[in-house]
C-alpha cells in the first residue's frame, strides 16, 4: 500500500520586546534564575495583565507580511493546564478571535514553488522552564521566561514531506528574522517548532490520527523527526496497531520519537475569555501606520534585483534569503562591483567559506567594499579569476586590501602579447598530442593547451588571450 503524509506546523516566535506581553520584567536571556520576573508573572494574589502594545505591533507586522487578515477586535482567553512552571494554573493564549487570520507563506522544494496557507496566528504568554540538572533528586523552576510573548504561527495540514516542512520552517524563520519581530535564535528557544504528523492511504480524503512532535529547535530535528515518526506509524499500521492521538519527543541520540502524553483537544483546556483582559482593538489607523513602516519583504526584493542587476530569478531568491546577506550584495554592487560577479562571489567561495566556519555573513572579515575592489580587478584584467581566489583567501586571513596583496605578491595579470606568445609557442612545441587532437576537432584538447600555458607562466597569462593566441597559431 502506497502512504501519503500530511504535515502541519505550530510555530511559536518568541517576539523582540525588551519587556513581557502582560508586565514590565525584561526578556533578556541569560540572566540568574528568577531575577526577572514581575508580580504577573509570578502569579502573585490580586496581580492584573496590562497588554503591551509593542507586542501587538509585531502581530500585527506579521499579519501584513504574510497577506493575512489582522482581526480589528480579538480576544484574550484562558487556557487551563497545570505544570508546575506555570504558577497561575493557566495560560493565557488567543483562541475563538486570534489577532491573524490566514495568509500564505511560499516554499520552493527542488525548483518546484508551493503556497502553504496559514490557520491563524495568535498572540500568548510563555511558560517559565523546570531546572533538572542544577539539582539531585530535584528540579527546580525558573520563571524568568514566564510570560515571554510568543506568536505562535499554525500551518494548515498541506505539507506532505518532512523536506516540504523544513521548507516551510525556513520560510518562516527567514520572515519574522528579516522584519524583526524574532531574533530567530533556536538555541535560546526563541523559534520553536511543533509538528503535527499523520498518514493515510494514498487517494484517502480523510485525514489519519495525528501525533505532536513537540519542541523542535533546529531544522535538522524537523528533517529527522518527522523522517522517523512517518516509518513509525506506517510500521504500525501495517502491522495490524493502530495510531493513538499522543504529544510525543525527538531523540536525537536514538532518532525515534516516544510518546510524552495522550493529546489533549481544545475542550480539555476548558478555554474561556479572560476577565482580567478586556478585548484586543486594533484601528485602521494603527495598521496603516505599521504598513508604512515595515521594511521591503523578500519577495518584492527578489523582483527588484531581478529587475534592476540584471540577475537570475535563482541568483536573486538565494540572495535575499537573508537580509543581511541582501544588504551585503546591494553595498557590495553600490561600491562598484559588477552584480552578476558580485552575485557569483557571494553564492560561491564567500558563502563556501563561511559555512566552513560556521559563520554568518554579517561576520565575514572581508566587507563589501573590499570585496568590490577585488571583482574590480578581475573585471579590468588585472588579475585572474584563479588567483582572485588565491587573493579572497589572504584577504580573509590578513585583512589587507587586494590591490595590496596584488602589488606585494607580484600577482598581476600578464597581459604582454609578446610575452605570451613566447609562452603559446613553447607549449605548442611540447604537446604535439594536444595539438593534433584539436586539429582533429577536439575541443577540450583547447582547454589542456591554455591549462599548459598558464602553468608555465605560473598562473599570471590572462586566459583570454592565451586563448586567442593559441586559436590564431593553430588555425
Amino acid at each position: 500500500m502506497k502512504w501519503e503524509v500530511v504535515i502541519g506546523l505550530e510555530i511559536h516566535t518568541q517576539l523582540t520586546t525588551k519587556s513581557k506581553i502582560f508586565s514590565p520584567a525584561s526578556t533578556a536571556f541569560g540572566a540568574a534564575p528568577n531575577t526577572q520576573t514581575a508580580v504577573v508573572d509570578i502569579a502573585l494574589p490580586g496581580a492584573l495583565p496590562v497588554m503591551n502594545k509593542a507586542v501587538v505591533e509585531k502581530a500585527i507586522q506579521f499579519g501584513l507580511a504574510i497577506g493575512a487578515k489582522v482581526n480589528r477586535r480579538s480576544v484574550f482567553a484562558r487556557k487551563n493546564y497545570f505544570y508546575p512552571d506555570l504558577p497561575k494554573g493557566y495560560q493565557i493564549s488567543q483562541f475563538e478571535l486570534p489577532v491573524v487570520e490566514g495568509g500564505q507563506i511560499t516554499i520552493n522544494v527542488d525548483g518546484v514553488d508551493k503556497v502553504i496557507n496559514l490557520t491563524r496566528a495568535h498572540l500568548e504568554e510563555d511558560a517559565g522552564k523546570s531546572v533538572h540538572e542544577d539539582f539531585q533528586g530535584q528540579s527546580g523552576i525558573d520563571l524568568n521566561r514566564a510570560g515571554t510573548p510568543l506568536l505562535e504561527i499554525v500551518s494548515e495540514p498541506e505539507m506532505r514531506s518532512a523536506a516540504e516542512a523544513v521548507a516551510y520552517a525556513k520560510a518562516l524563520y527567514s520572515l519574522v528574522t528579516w522584519i524583526g519581530i524574532c531574533d530567530g535564535n533556536m538555541q535560546e528557544g526563541s523559534f520553536r517548532c511543533d509538528v503535527n504528523v499523520s498518514v493515510r492511504p494514498q487517494g484517502q480524503k480523510e485525514f489519519g490520527t495525528r501525533r505532536e512532535i513537540k519542541n523542535l529547535n533546529s531544522f535538522k530535528f524537523i528533517e529527522q523527526a518527522v523522517k522517523a515518526e512517518v516509518q513509525w506509524q506506517i510500521e504500525t499500521i501495517e502491522d495490524g496497531g493502530k495510531i493513538q492521538q499522543a504529544t510525543v519527543l525527538f531523540d536525537p541520540d536514538t532518532g525515534e520519537t516516544r510518546m510524552m502524553r495522550s493529546k489533549e483537544d481544545a475542550h480539555d483546556y476548558r478555554y474561556f475569555p479572560d476577565p482580567d483582559l478586556p478585548p484586543l482593538v486594533i484601528s485602521e489607523e494603527w495598521i496603516e501606520r505599521v504598513r508604512s513602516e515595515l521594511p521591503e519583504l523578500p519577495e518584492a526584493m527578489q523582483a527588484r534585483f531581478s529587475q534592476q542587476y540584471g540577475i537570475s530569478a535563482y541568483d536573486a531568491g538565494t540572495l535575499t534569503a537573508s537580509k543581511d546577506l541582501a544588504a551585503f550584495f546591494e553595498a557590495t554592487v553600490a561600491a562598484g562591483a559588477d552584480a552578476k560577479l558580485a552575485a557569483n562571489w557571494l553564492m560561491g567561495d564567500i558563502s563556501a567559506t563561511l559555512n566552513r566556519e560556521e559563520k554568518d555573513i554579517s561576520q565575514s572579515p572581508v566587507n563589501p567594499q573590499a570585496l568590490a575592489a577585488l571583482i574590480k580587478r578581475v573585471s579590468d584584467s588585472t588579475i585572474n579569476n584563479k588567483t582572485a581566489k588565491d587573493v579572497l583567501k589572504k584577504m580573509w586571513e590578513t585583512g589587507d586590501a587586494a590591490d595590496t596583496i596584488i602589488e606585494r605578491d607580484g600577482l598581476k595579470q600578464e597581459t604582454d602579447t609578446g610575452a605570451l606568445e613566447a609562452i603559446v609557442d613553447e607549449v605548442i612545441a611540447n604537446n604535439a598530442k594536444s595539438v593534433e587532437e584539436f586539429k582533429s576537432g577536439k575541443e577540450k584538447a583547447l582547454n589542456a593547451l591554455v591549462g599548459q600555458c598558464m602553468k608555465a607562466s605560473k598562473g599570471k597569462g590572462n586566459p583570454g588571450v592565451l586563448t586567442e593566441l593559441l586559436k590564431k597559431k593553430l588555425a
